[in-house]
């Protein structure tokens, strides 16, 4: 499956205030649908459909989960990201007045406790990639440390990271985030650390789960114009700590000259990614 060019008309003269919705709307528009040859991947070689019930460890604004709902299955998910949050509402729990139709048995809540409450769930999914801001893996075991115990044994869970960085064209975008956030005398608070080849299993140990395959996938990362590409980054939340650091503005400017190498003489980006799932047992 290959990403949509998405055009995004917003200009970036004025940096939009925290808290205003934005940055949300931005990832459910243009970035996250970067992510759905994984979601996909995952979901074929899992034969997802009505006899899953799937628990969605971040899910970000709803995609993976629509796309699961898409093939029968009963979808739970959690994110502490609440205006995230509230625009899978929008896409999976639309009001009535709406004239929108609910995905039948879904459930979206912003604690992992409560969530794991709505089980006993056979698939759990972690589709936010780990790999990337130093602690995002201590972060992730305390999540299935809650989540696991809702699934029965031999339940499946997922886990997902970026590839190797010369895989990942990316990479160097998303270096910019840690060099801005030392350069602003934070040193070791980059967002961006980059990926280490057992991030998935070291986390799969510390868990408690059993490995049982993996795969890789190809997540091209494709934009309309730079204006997309740069707000689609910043999306990702992996260039706060760079722009707590320095500023938005600083931010902007250097992702674009990141970005500028991969951008083709029509005016659209493109980078290509691979991105690596683990699937393991309980």
């Amino acid at each position: 499956m290959t990403p949509t060019l998405v055009r995004h008309h917003r200009h970036t003269e004025s940096p939009a205030p925290a808290g205003d919705g934005s940055r949300a709307r931005d990832w459910a528009e243009i970035q996250e649908r970067m992510l759905a040859p994984l979601y996909e991947a995952v979901y074929t070689r899992l034969e997802v459909g009505p006899a899953t019930r799937m628990l969605s460890l971040g899910c970000g604004s709803g995609l993976a989960l629509l796309m699961a709902a898409g093939r029968g299955a009963r979808v739970t998910g959690v994110d502490t990201d609440l205006e995230r949050l509230a625009l899978a509402r929008a896409r999976l729990l639309p009001a009535p007045e709406d004239r929108g139709s609910p995905v039948t048995g879904t459930r979206l809540v912003d604690s992992v406790t409560e969530a794991a409450a709505d089980g006993p769930h056979n698939l759990i999914t972690a589709f936010t990639p780990i790999g990337c801001a130093a602690g995002d893996g201590d972060e992730l075991v305390r999540a299935l440390g809650a989540a696991v115990p809702s699934a029965g044994r031999g339940s499946t869970v997922v886990l997902t990271g970026w590839g190797p960085p010369e895989r990942c064209a990316t990479s160097a975008v998303l270096g910019v985030a840690s060099r801005l956030a030392e350069d602003g005398r934070t040193p070791g608070s980059g967002s961006w650390r980059g990926p280490r080849r057992d991030d998935l299993e070291n986390v799969a140990f510390r868990s408690g789960l059993n490995p049982d395959g993996s795969g890789r996938v190809a997540c091209p990362f494709g934009y309309a114009d730079m204006d997309s590409a740069v707000r689609g980054l910043l999306s990702t939340r992996l260039f706060d700590a760079a722009a707590g650091a320095t500023d938005r503005w600083q931010v902007e400017k250097e992702v674009a000259e990141a970005v500028h190498p991969h951008r083709r003489p029509d005016g659209t980006v493109w980078m290509s990614n691979v991105f690596r799932y683990l699937v393991c047992t309980t």
